[in-house]
């Protein structure tokens, strides 16, 4: 029988078992990338690019400890990370996110340092007009931007120093919430248009009444209810009458998860087969983009589509970590804030999402 160090050798010398030097050097390799990965910090960089108006945010391993940074969304976030600090090596993959409406980075750390310790970098654009500090452009203005604001982003990254030609152009994966799923929908190949939208709104005004009219008003089963959805039918008749089919794809985007998608303005036959695989994430309890109508069409449309997390009572914001700060009353209830769910389902909904990039993006 030959002895375990035989099986793996390429032969003897002299009777002495010699490993290959090139199957030692990739062993020895692996080592020292899954002890890196395994020991990195957060980084935390802010790239620019002509083609964003924004900022982008870009999470890393790093080998430089972490430090308090204070960042500004509707208020200060502390955060632990090394900004600035020397990235380590990785994994050689980039996530993407695409934030909802009115968001920004920094709901997003808790997730983003899973799949920096995974080896993932991690990078966020900001949204223009449809972010914690500019909203002038939410809705469909911004929607039919955002996709491509997503590849520049992934060109600016790119394009870095710190990352150039140590990430695989042909294995990004993309993440988006709320407007962000949106987001992540035309990527993963589907077709709306704000028609759609009015139509929707038109056929469902009182059902997914904060679909239609975001934060600007709420039914409260008060005798201006009626009104409130005679106005918004009105609005968005006028408002809404682009008929024009909106998509955009990006070839280098391999994989996608939305997370509690809009969705209700798709031609949710063009979600069928996703160009890549595609992940969902739903909250039961969402009473922003009531399921029904989002993300429930999209898994009825995409039998190929994977649910990575379903958690009934989860409402639109229970992922979100670290929350959103001092969110004036509505947003927090449209976010459930008031009724939030266990810490433990929110880490395992998050390690869903490592796993499913880990195997979508590193194990093919």
């Amino acid at each position: 029988m030959k002895s375990i160090v035989n099986t793996v050798s390429g032969g003897t010398r002299n009777g002495t078992p010699v490993a290959p030097r090139r199957r030692v050097a990739a062993w020895l390799a692996a080592l020292a990338l899954f002890s890196t990965a395994a020991h990195a910090q957060l980084g935390l960089a802010t790239l620019s690019s002509p083609e964003l108006s924004g900022p982008v945010t870009v999470f890393y391993p790093s080998l430089d400890a972490d430090q308090p940074v204070q960042r500004e969304q509707r208020g200060q976030t502390a955060l632990m990370a090394a900004e600035n600090g020397a990235p380590a090596p990785g994994n050689g993959r980039l996530i993407v996110i695409s934030h909802g409406s009115g968001g920004g980075p920094w709901t997003f750390t808790d997730l983003a340092r899973r799949w920096v310790q995974a080896g993932f970098v991690v990078a966020l654009p900001e949204h223009q007009g449809d972010n914690w500090h500019d909203v002038k452009d939410a809705g469909p203005a911004s929607w039919k931007r955002r996709p491509l604001e997503i590849s520049h982003a992934i060109d600016a990254v790119l394009a870095d120093a710190r990352w150039a030609g140590r990430l695989d152009a042909n294995k990004v994966g993309m993440y988006g919430m709320s407007a962000g799923g949106h987001t992540a929908l035309v990527l993963a190949g589907g077709r709306w248009s704000p028609a759609r939208l009015a139509a929707h709104c038109e056929a469902h005004i009182g059902e997914d009444f904060n679909t239609c009219v975001g934060l600007a008003a709420e039914l409260n089963g008060g005798m201006f209810d009626g009104l409130k959805k005679a106005i918004a039918r009105f609005v968005l008749r006028h408002l809404l009458t682009d008929a024009t089919e909106q998509q955009h794809t990006d070839p280098r985007i391999a994989a996608i998860a939305a997370e509690v998608p809009l969705a209700a303005d798709f031609d949710f036959a063009t979600l069928a087969q996703p160009v890549v695989p595609l992940g969902l994430v739903r909250a039961g309890s969402d009473r922003w983009l009531v399921p029904r109508f989002h993300i429930d069409r999209v898994r009825a449309a995409c039998a190929a589509c994977e649910l990575l997390a379903d958690l009934p009572e989860a409402g639109h914001g229970a992922f979100l970590s670290p929350p959103v700060p001092n969110p004036p009353p509505l947003l927090r209830k449209l976010l459930s804030y008031d009724e939030p769910i266990a810490p433990a389902q929110v880490q395992q909904a998050h390690e869903r999402l490592v796993d499913y990039f880990k195997r979508m993006l590193l194990d093919r």
